[in-house]
């Protein structure tokens, strides 16, 4: 239903290409969700031409003739995620051209005619994840611009095959470090400089695909009387051998926090400068005076300042010196780390106190291990049985030493029954005990003599 004609429809992609088209059709299906116009002569967009179709997520207008754009050609198209403009005519990005597209994710204009990009051209595309404008005629592009879509998810920056004479070393650097892996900026007649190639060639060691993947295409011009003088970069780097890249950048220098308290970071400027940006750790740019609720403030010094800690200001804070129009320099790194306080009783650390009982119980094991039980000592020989105790008696076969040699007498221990009394009253031996007629005497005898030396029950009392 509502398909236009020399077009293909079906359920939801309507494709339109290669009919030279002079304008965008009239009537458009509802459900499409794909739309295909590219080559094809069309060199207008209509105001609010997409409202017929709510569920469009692709646009394809490739190979057209299309030279600016309307501030209300994209104003129905909020669910739009792809947008494919490129080989048209476009000579410049206005702020105004993609205001409406607050779901795009990839944005295609290469091969355009395009010399400037406006700084606020990309400010409401944040879920912008690939932006392709190679092949153009730019000179310049504000880099500062897109360092906030680097931290909400933009992956690709592709500026290759352009007309750039300079690059802003320090604020490349700057970029989040996905933004840098995708950043690419070969076949760009830049200037020759050590600060280029060293920043190049330590992308080069981290394994960043902009470099990696067109390492031969990175040149630059050495001379500036003739554009034509370029060197490949990277492939000749024998040519920057007096570039000294010093030592590495220092560690960012450590700032331990507690959660509650006020933090004030100096930025290390030797000279006064024009202005100071501070790059938070969720990469927003902080500038003077702060950020509006003033949690965070900069000062005229270049000290920033945040009102009370909290866990999420951990990370690295970049401090910037602005001397002139886009001349930024690094002044220092600032690792912050906020934590909780700890509790006043708190005297051992875990690890400290884990230590200690490792080494306890390694003693306790070995005392069980090398140092011998405790043993009832040995009666001295004139001592009597008795003398030892009845619950820790232990039969040995090994005789007690004795000094006398004509010692004969055995060590006798008896299992005596209790003392009873009689029905009378009067005390009566226990059984075993009544004498030398008694009939179930129950006597242990131990013999220590040259014969064997054995455990019996005898019925023969003992006779002392």
């Amino acid at each position: 239903r509502g398909c236009p004609s020399a077009c293909i429809c079906t359920s939801d992609v309507l494709s339109c290409s290669r009919q030279t088209l002079q304008r965008v059709p009239r009537a458009l299906p509802p459900t499409a969700a794909t739309l295909d116009l590219s080559h094809n002569a069309v060199s207008l967009l209509p105001d609010g031409w997409l409202a017929a179709v709510p569920l469009l997520q692709a646009l394809h207008l490739g190979h057209n003739h299309i030279g600016e754009l309307s501030p209300r050609a994209f104003l129905n198209a909020s669910r739009l995620r792809h947008l494919d403009l490129s080989s048209n005519r476009l000579r410049a990005v206005e702020a105004h051209y993609f205001q409406a597209l607050e779901s795009l994710e990839e944005l295609l204009l290469y091969n355009n005619r395009i010399a400037r990009v406006d700084a606020d051209a990309f400010a409401k595309l944040g879920a912008l994840r690939k932006l392709y404008l190679s092949w153009n005629n730019l000179t310049s592009f504000p880099f500062g611009a897109v360092r906030a879509l680097g931290g909400h998810g933009l992956r690709t920056l592709d500026l290759s095959s352009n007309s750039l004479g300079s690059l802003p070393v320090e604020e490349l650097a700057a970029l989040p470090e996905p933004l840098r892996n995708g950043l690419y900026l070969h076949n760009n007649p830049v200037r020759c400089s050590c600060p280029l190639f060293l920043l190049l060639r330590r992308w080069k060691q981290r394994g960043f695909s902009s470099v990696r993947d067109f390492f031969e295409e990175h040149t630059c011009r050495v001379a500036d009387a003739a554009p034509r003088s370029l060197v490949k970069l990277l492939h000749y780097s024998h040519t920057f051998e007096n570039c000294s890249g010093g030592p590495e950048p220092p560690h960012p220098v450590p700032f331990p926090a507690t959660v509650g308290r006020a933090l004030l970071l100096a930025c290390n400027a030797s000279a006064p400068a024009a202005a100071y940006v501070w790059i938070s750790p969720h990469h927003e740019p902080i500038g003077h005076p702060g950020t509006a609720n003033r949690s965070l403030e900069v000062f005229r010094n270049g000290s920033l300042r945040i009102a009370a800690a909290r866990p999420w200001h951990s990370g690295v804070y970049v401090c910037l010196a602005i001397s002139g129009h886009r001349n930024f320099s690094r002044l220092c790194e600032v690792n912050v780390t906020v934590q909780y306080p700890k509790p006043d009783g708190e005297t051992f650390s875990t690890g400290l106190t884990t230590l200690l009982g490792c080494i306890a119980s390694l003693l306790l094991v070995l005392l069980y291990l090398y140092v011998p039980p405790c043993r009832c000592a040995r009666p001295a020989p004139a001592s009597p049985p008795q003398e030892c105790s009845a619950q820790s008696s232990i039969l040995s076969t090994t005789p007690p030493a004795t000094d006398a040699p004509s010692r004969r007498a055995s060590k006798h221990v008896a299992f005596l029954e209790p003392v009873g009394e009689a029905r009378d009253g009067t005390a009566r031996p226990a059984s075993g005990m009544d004498g030398p007629d008694a009939k179930h005497p129950k006597v242990l005898q131990l013999r220590s003599d040259t014969e064997s030396i054995s455990s019996v029950f005898s019925d023969t009392p003992i006779v002392s």
